[in-house]
C-alpha cells in the first residue's frame, strides 16, 4: 500500500482508498454513512454499477469488469469463470464526503442465502432493474424480503442506453409491482446517456415531464413529517429542505426513488451516489434494529456507549483458507483490545485486527464505531451471532428459506470421508441455504440447497479447492410410520438360557396413537412390584430403540403413546438387556396391530413461469398428486402458481419445469406437513422395502 495525499492504494492489485480526514484510523461519524446493498435478479448490473461507483469515486485505480474477468467483487475462481456472482462482496469509497458501505450480492435464487443476511447490515436496499429484462423472478423476491425487513428501497432503472428500451414502461412495471410510492427522483435525457435529478435540475427527458416528477417527488418528502407538510401546504418548501427529509420518507417507506443508470457506460453513475447520500438513511435516521433478551426488546441507539454488532456474513480466503467475520457495527467503539462476548461465549473474545474489506482484498483499521461495516478473522462466530460488551441478546436478521432440493452424496475415493465433511461444513457455515446431515431414516449423507445449479457449485468447489468428488443420487423420502388405532395388553416375554447367567424381562403394555405432532409418550402404569423400578426406564429405552428403526417399513415412529402395565421380573435372570429386548418386541407387536400407515413430507411449492404454460403445468402437478392453493397474474405475462404436493413426486421437477417452460420457470419449496400416504402407494413402499431388506 503507498499514500498519495488523502489517496491510498495499491499499485500491484490497482484498487485504493480514498481517505477522509485520516478516517481509515478513526471511527466514523455515523451521519455521514450510508450503509446499500444491491440486490435483484440476475443480470441487472449489480456488479457492473458496483465497479462504476468505485472507480467514479476514485476507490480503485482501473474499472473492474465481470465479463473480462477483472471484476474486483466477483474475485473467486468460480466468479470469474461462470461471468456472476455467488456470494456477498463488501466495498467501500467516499461521495460528497459521506462513507458509503456497499454490498453487492448474487442475483440467482440459487445463491439467495448469500444475498439474503447483507439485509441486516444496511439502512436501504438498491433494488437493480434490467431496462430491457425488467422485473424478473428475484426483483420481486428481493423488493419483498426488504420491506419485510423494515430498510428503505431505492430502485435503479439500469441499462437505459440498450437498443429498444422503455424506460417509461418499466416505470410503469415498477409502480405496478411495488406501489405509487414508488417515484423517479432523476428522468434520463439524450437517450439513456445521461440523466436530469428531478431536484434542481433542468432539461428535456426522454420521457415524462420534469415539473411533475419534481412536484410528487416533494409531496411524497412532506409526507414524512407534520411539519414540513404544514409549511407545504401554506407555501413552497426549498428543494435543500426536501433533501434534507427525504432519507426520512425513504426509511418510512413512504418514497421509494427510482434512479436511472447505465454501469456501462457510467451514464448516472455519478447522479446514482448524489442520490445514496441524499435518499438513502443513515445509520442514524434509518432501521434501528432492537436486541431482544428473553422477553425483553430493547432498541439500539448508535450513541449507547456498549459495543454491540452482528455477524451478517460468514467468508473465507481461498488462498489463505483464512476465515472473516464480517459485522454491522450497532453501537460502541471497536478496538484490537476489546473484550467481546456472544451469548454462548462468555470468556471473552479478542477481535485483534480489525479490516474493512474490499472485495478479496481488505485495509487495516485501528478502530470501527457504530454504523460501520468491518471484519474480523479467526474467530469463532457465526452467521447472526451478536457480538457485545454489556448487555447481550439476539438481533432479528432476515429470515431464508428452507433448502428443499436435496441430493444423497458418497466419497468416489475411499478415505476422503472427513475432507468432504469439513468442506462441506465450512459451506454450511457461509451459506444458510445449505446444509449437510446425515437422515437416520435412510441411513444416507444429504446435502440439500436451493436447486440443482446451488449444490452443484459447490460440488465443484470441493473438487477444485479440496481436491475430493462424490458421487450423487436422488435421496430417499423420509418417510415417518405412525399408527391410527389402539393395541392394548401387548404381551412379550424374552427369555435366554444359554449356560450361565440368563435373561428374563416379560412386558404388557397399550399402544395408541397420540395427537399428530405431540411426539413419543411413555406411561408408566405399573402400581405395586410387578417389573422393578430399575428395569422400567429399560422398557421405555427398547422402544425408543424401535421407533428409530421403524416397523412398517423401516422408517423412523413418530406420535404414539406407550403405556406400561404390567409385566414379571426374575429374580436372578432379569437385567436391563432384557428388559430393553421384551420392550422392543412388544412394540412391534402392538405397533402391528393398532392400524400402522405411512406419513410423508408435503411441500408447499410457489411455480413462476410464462402465462402460456399455466395449463400444462397444472396438469403435471395434479399428476403429482398435487393440490392448488391459487395463482397469481404478475406483470410480463408471468404468472404464479400456488400448490401443495407429496415431496416424492417433484425430485425430478427441476428438469420438468425447465422441459415444460422452456428454461423459463422457477420454483421455490418449502416443507409444509405431512399426511397420510394413499394406500396403494404404501403398499409398493412397503413391499420395497422388504425387498430392500432381504437384499441386504
Amino acid at each position: 500500500m503507498v499514500t498519495v495525499g488523502s489517496f491510498r492504494y495499491d499499485p500491484e492489485l490497482g484498487f485504493g482508498y480514498s481517505l477522509l480526514d485520516d478516517r481509515e484510523y478513526q471511527a466514523l461519524n455515523p451521519e455521514a454513512i450510508r450503509n446499500i446493498v444491491l440486490v435483484g435478479h440476475g443480470g441487472a448490473g449489480k456488479t457492473s454499477l458496483a465497479e462504476a461507483c468505485l472507480h467514479a469515486a476514485g476507490a480503485t485505480t482501473r474499472r473492474g469488469s465481470v465479463d473480462d474477468g477483472t471484476s474486483f467483487l466477483d474475485y473467486t475462481d468460480e466468479e470469474k469463470e461462470k461471468r456472476h456472482s455467488h456470494q456477498a462482496a463488501t466495498c467501500s469509497f467516499t461521495h460528497n464526503d459521506t462513507h458509503i458501505n456497499m454490498i453487492d450480492t448474487p442475483g440467482l435464487s440459487d445463491f439467495c442465502g448469500h444475498a439474503i443476511p447483507p439485509l441486516a447490515a444496511a439502512e436501504t436496499a438498491v433494488l437493480l432493474v434490467s431496462a430491457v429484462a425488467g422485473i424478473e423472478v428475484n426483483t420481486r423476491k428481493m423488493y419483498a424480503r426488504a420491506r419485510e425487513y423494515g430498510i428503505g428501497v431505492i430502485v435503479v432503472v439500469n441499462k437505459i442506453d440498450a437498443d429498444n428500451v422503455n424506460p417509461a414502461e418499466v416505470v410503469e412495471h415498477v409502480q405496478e409491482n411495488f406501489g405509487p410510492q414508488c417515484l423517479p427522483v432523476n428522468l434520463p435525457t439524450g437517450g439513456g446517456k445521461d440523466v436530469i435529478p428531478c431536484l434542481g435540475g433542468s432539461g428535456s427527458p426522454d420521457f415524462g415531464d420534469l415539473e411533475e416528477a419534481h412536484t410528487a417527488a416533494v409531496e411524497a418528502v412532506v409526507g414524512a413529517d407534520d411539519a414540513l407538510m404544514e409549511k407545504y401546504l401554506g407555501g413552497e418548501v426549498s428543494d435543500d429542505e426536501v433533501r434534507r427529509y427525504a432519507a426520512l420518507s425513504v426509511a418510512k417507506g413512504e418514497l421509494v426513488p427510482i434512479v436511472f443508470t447505465s454501469a456501462r457506460t457510467d451514464a448516472g453513475v455519478n447522479a446514482f451516489m448524489n442520490a445514496v447520500v441524499n435518499y438513502a438513511p443513515c445509520p442514524v435516521n434509518g432501521l434501528r434494529r432492537s436486541l431482544v433478551n428473553e422477553d425483553e426488546s430493547t432498541e439500539i441507539d448508535p450513541a449507547g456507549p456498549d459495543f454491540v454488532g452482528q455477524v451478517f456474513k460468514i467468508g473465507s480466503d481461498a488462498r489463505s483458507n483464512i476465515r472473516y467475520a464480517y459485522i454491522r457495527i450497532h453501537s460502541g467503539a471497536l478496538r484490537s483490545d476489546t473484550s467481546l462476548h456472544t451469548l454462548t461465549e462468555r470468556k471473552g473474545i479478542r477481535p485483534g485486527q480489525i479490516y474493512r474489506m474490499h472485495g478479496g482484498e481488505h485495509i487495516d483499521l485501528a478502530e470501527a464505531g457504530p454504523g460501520d461495516i468491518i471484519a474480523l478473522a479467526k474467530i469463532d462466530v457465526h452467521l447472526g451471532d451478536v457480538l457485545f460488551t454489556g448487555a447481550g441478546g439476539t438481533i432479528q436478521i432476515p429470515k431464508t428459506p428452507s433448502p428443499m432440493f436435496a441430493l444423497a452424496i458418497s466419497s468416489k475415493t475411499r478415505g476422503d470421508e472427513d475432507k468432504i465433511a469439513a468442506a462441506f461444513k465450512r459451506f454450511a457455515d457461509e451459506d444458510p441455504c445449505f446444509q449437510l446431515d446425515r437422515n437416520a431414516a435412510t441411513n444416507e449423507t444429504v446435502i440439500r440447497g436451493i436447486g440443482d445449479v446451488h449444490l452443484r457449485t459447490y460440488m465443484h468447489k470441493l473438487m477444485t479447492h479440496y481436491k475430493a468428488e462424490v458421487d450423487t443420487h436422488p435421496p430417499k423420502i423420509p418417510y415417518r410410520e405412525t399408527i391410527t388405532a389402539s393395541a392394548r395388553d401387548i404381551e412379550y416375554t424374552h427369555k435366554k438360557q444359554t449356560g450361565g447367567a440368563g435373561q428374563f424381562g416379560r412386558v404388557i403394555i397399550n399402544v395408541e396413537p397420540n395427537e399428530r405432532g405431540a411426539g413419543y409418550e411413555f406411561v408408566d402404569k405399573i402400581f405395586g412390584g410387578a417389573i422393578d423400578q430399575s428395569f422400567r426406564p429399560s422398557v421405555d429405552k427398547g422402544v425408543k430403540a424401535q421407533m428409530i428403526e421403524g416397523v412398517l417399513a423401516g422408517y423412523p415412529i413418530v406420535d404414539v403413546k406407550v403405556e406400561l402395565i404390567d409385566g414379571k421380573t426374575h429374580p436372578v435372570d432379569s437385567k436391563d438387556i432384557a428388559f430393553q429386548v421384551a420392550g422392543r418386541g412388544a412394540f412391534r407387536e402392538g405397533f402391528m396391530k393398532a392400524k400402522p400407515i405411512l406419513l410423508e413430507p408435503i411441500v408447499h411449492i410457489e411455480v413462476t413461469a410464462p402465462v402460456e404454460n399455466l395449463g400444462d403445468l397444472q396438469g403435471d402437478l395434479a399428476s403429482r398428486r398435487g393440490h392448488p392453493i391459487g395463482q397469481e397474474m404478475l406483470p410480463g405475462q408471468m404468472a404464479v402458481l400456488k400448490a401443495t404436493v407429496p415431496l416424492a413426486e417433484v425430485s425430478d421437477y427441476h428438469s420438468r419445469l425447465s422441459s415444460i417452460t422452456g428454461g423459463q420457470g422457477s420454483y421455490m419449496m418449502e416443507l409444509s406437513h405431512y399426511e397420510q400416504v394413499p394406500s396403494n402407494v404404501q403398499q409398493r413402499i412397503v413391499e420395497d422395502s422388504k425387498k430392500d431388506h432381504s437384499a441386504a
